[in-house]
């Protein structure tokens, strides 16, 4: 049997993160979430995957290559524009073969998600959640599915849709002009198919929004073990659950409280608290005196000593001067037609400068390529290549 994952998207929520990648691209715990998705088919047994990709899809095709590396064999299809996740689907119709799974690319997942839905002619796969309103849920009756409902605004289920379907190639008979393959499911049970629910007790959840990676995040350290293979010098404390990459210093009096993943070539402290969930990427330094907690910290990033960085995400090639100070906070986020109400702090694009004691107010997002200047306090959207005086 082969896997077609679904990785042309683009994710307009997930900004700045996806400026310069696709949302599958997105790190959580040194890994992009993709590589969670490949490693959970092939720890259930499935080594033939048909990859689906479309915005930046060098990213993805330069990253996983034919997949021998990751124990797998992969094939790419192109969806030339993103019109939807049937449309994604049918671009595969020749390599599909007559029984196949589709998994979205953008959800981290385990083998135990993949393996519950392979039993079976026609399955859905769903996990039970209290907040579903981003999500699509099931109806279900007698164990099969009446129907999906695309974002609910009354609470009519907690059967969240996770986007995982055992399907065959009659699901392509369907398709035809439609966008989203909820549509054609419920269309196919329209015409009496039927549709197995089954629940998932393995891991499953998506990203949406920015504050969606630090949960992600979280779930990714989760049960990762402990192996120490850079330097780490006297009078360091290290607790519960904590990789540290080839190269990597942990100078004298640093706390390390798991879970967190340090990349290779890093430089962390003296002096750091690292208080987990934190990934922290390759070739970053942390400087003396600060405090890193439930954060997501890209590669090559250089954080100035006295820094407090909590509750938020800082992507790749990003020179931060001392003193920043990221405050986490229940705050109001306007992302165009949405507000949403979030505890979380800020969230720093790629390739940004910012200058000595600034603040990061809650919910601030800052575009790739700004530059911020000394002593400023930030707040709100600020659109890519910004100069902040």
């Amino acid at each position: 049997m082969k896997a077609i994952v679904l990785a042309a998207g683009e994710g307009q929520r997930l900004m700045p993160f996806t400026a310069t990648k696709p949302k599958v691209m997105i790190e959580v715990g040194n890994k992009p979430v993709l590589q969670y998705v490949i490693e959970a088919l092939k720890g259930a047994g499935i080594r033939k995957i048909v990859l689906v990709v479309g915005y930046r899809k060098e990213r993805i095709i330069d990253y996983f290559g034919d997949g021998k590396e990751y124990g797998v064999e992969i094939e790419y299809v192109v969806q030339h524009q993103q019109l939807g996740t049937a449309h994604a689907l049918k671009q595969a119709e020749k390599l599909s073969g007559d029984r196949f799974l589709v998994v979205p690319g953008d959800n981290i997942i385990d083998a135990i998600t993949v393996e519950c839905a392979l039993e079976g002619t026609h399955v859905i796969v769903y996990k039970k959640f209290n907040e579903v309103s981003k999500y699509g849920v099931l109806i279900k009756e007698k164990g099969n599915v009446k129907s999906i409902i695309e974002k609910p605004e009354e609470e009519v289920s907690y059967l969240v849709n996770t986007g995982i379907y055992l399907l065959d190639a009659s699901v392509y008979d369907y398709i035809k002009e439609e966008a989203d393959l909820t549509s054609v499911i419920n269309r196919m049970i329209e015409d009496n198919f039927e549709f197995e629910a089954v629940e998932t007790e393995g891991l499953w959840l998506d990203i949406v929004y920015p504050w969606d990676i630090l949960r992600v995040n979280d779930l990714a350290l989760k049960h990762r073990g402990k192996r120490v293979s850079g330097i780490v010098e006297k009078n360091v404390s290290i607790a519960g659950d904590v990789l540290i990459g080839k190269g990597t210093v942990v100078k004298s009096g640093s706390y390390i409280s798991g879970p967190v993943v340090i990349g290779e070539n890093c430089e962390i402290g003296p002096d750091v608290v690292i208080d987990g969930p934190v990934s922290i990427g390759h070739g970053t330094k942390i400087g003396a005196f600060s405090t890193i907690s439930n954060s997501v910290v890209g590669n090559h990033v250089n954080v100035g000593s006295g820094s407090h960085v909590e509750c938020s995400v800082i992507d790749g090639n990003v020179n931060i001067s001392p003193g920043f100070i990221s405050i986490c906070d229940l705050t109001e986020i306007n992302l165009g037609n949405e507000v949403h109400r979030v505890e979380t702090g800020g969230f720093i694009g790629e390739n940004c400068r910012i200058g000595a004691k600034v603040v990061c107010m809650p919910g601030t997002m800052v575009g790739n390529g700004s530059e911020i200047f000394p002593l400023k306090v930030l707040k709100g959207i600020i659109p890519e290549g910004s100069r902040v005086l």
